[in-house]
């Protein structure tokens, strides 16, 4: 195993941004300030192309850091992003960082601290958030919730050992090369099945709480919806890929969608048929659905209310409600769509390859 001792070790920061004008400021002043203890670090900025002045002002840091550099990234999405950097890493210790996150000013010393602690493949830090606004407060609170996203072990902050994924990610360059890097076919879940290919392995990704970032959520209902439904669809791929999901959790809100289709599918056609039993029982059972749902959002919504604010109760479910329709919706479209030729411009594919913030 080589050493990683602070002295020693050089460090390739890789990140993929694309029009991030709210957020480079703070992003690079992040950089800026992180304490390295000695620590040889790099910084390699993939940028998608952006055309909302980010690319400007990421010129105008580099003639102040020496360190950044700017590589383009034509290929707009985060994976062909990332990959392009780790090419032109010459660190022995790959960190990723993403322009949408704040990080605490110890992220890269202590990402190498525990990376060289636990010997795994993998490091991070839990999700922590940060939100403004009113609507993307509410998100942030439900981003953290089991019920909105399925107690994964990532959402909670005191959490330390192992898990199946974690926010961005601290490796050694050599196991990016043995693992072929990211999968540049995905647009999302690009980190999830990565890590999924770690724990195939053999390998191990690891999460503590030394290791601080905090993550803005999307603003609003709409961004949300986009982002959870992309999400959805690329799960599917990472599935059929590996033949398994990386967690079973993965497969609940594609399942109750498909649940609910069948159920007022077989209403409508009961009723078209004239039998009214069938129609009632088919109707029943979506109103039991409905019923456990509606129920399990509410006490969620209460729990989090009652820690954060009352004033987010009545919107809490509506967020919730977001979350999981549009992921189910995308799941469920992720296998009903193969398209033959995904490379070939078309409506469908702007619209599940398209990142927007």
């Amino acid at each position: 195993m080589p050493d990683l001792t602070a002295e020693k070790t050089q460090v390739s920061v890789i990140v993929a941004c694309r029009n991030e004008i709210r957020h480079i400021h703070k992003f690079l002043d992040n950089l800026s300030r992180q304490e390295l203890c000695g620590i040889s670090v790099e910084v390699l900025i993939a940028d998608g192309m952006s055309d909302d002045g980010t690319r400007q002002i990421l010129e105008q840091h580099q003639c102040g850091i020496p360190s950044v550099r700017i590589i383009d990234n034509p290929g707009k999405i985060v994976s062909t992003g990332l990959n392009a950097a780790i090419r032109q890493a010459r660190g022995e210790v790959i960190i990723r960082m993403d322009a949408h996150s704040e990080y605490a000013p110890d992220y890269i010393s202590r990402c190498v601290e525990v990376l060289n602690e636990t010997n795994a493949q993998n490091v991070g830090g839990a999700a922590r958030t940060r939100a403004d606004g009113y609507c993307g407060k509410a998100i942030a609170l439900a981003y953290g919730t089991n019920f909105a996203c399925g107690g994964a072990r990532f959402h909670d902050p005191r959490y330390e050992g192992y898990v199946d994924t974690v926010p961005y990610g601290c490796w050694r360059k050599s196991t990016l090369a043995d693992l072929g890097n990211f999968d540049e076919r995905l647009t999302r879940n690009q980190d999830d099945e990565l890590n999924l290919r770690i724990v195939s392995a053999g390998g191990n990704v690891w999460q503590s709480p030394k290791i601080r970032s905090w993550y803005w959520p999307r603003k609003n209902l709409t961004a949300l919806f986009q982002q959870y439904f992309q999400y959805g669809f690329w799960k599917v791929a990472v599935i059929r890929k590996h033949g398994r999901p990386a967690s079973w959790r993965h497969l609940i809100p594609g399942a109750c969608m498909l649940i609910g289709v069948f159920l007022l599918a077989g209403a409508v056609g009961a009723s078209f048929f004239g039998s009214t039993l069938w129609t009632i029982a088919f109707l029943g059972s979506l109103a039991a659905l409905l019923g456990i749902y509606s129920g399990l959002s509410i006490a969620a919504a209460i729990h989090v209310a009652r820690l954060s604010g009352w004033c987010f109760f009545p919107f809490l479910p509506v967020v919730f409600a977001t979350y999981h329709i549009s992921y189910g919706l995308g799941f469920l479209l992720g296998i009903a769509y193969q398209p033959a030729d995904w490379n070939r411009p078309s409506a469908m594919r702007k619209a599940l390859t398209t990142i927007t913030r």
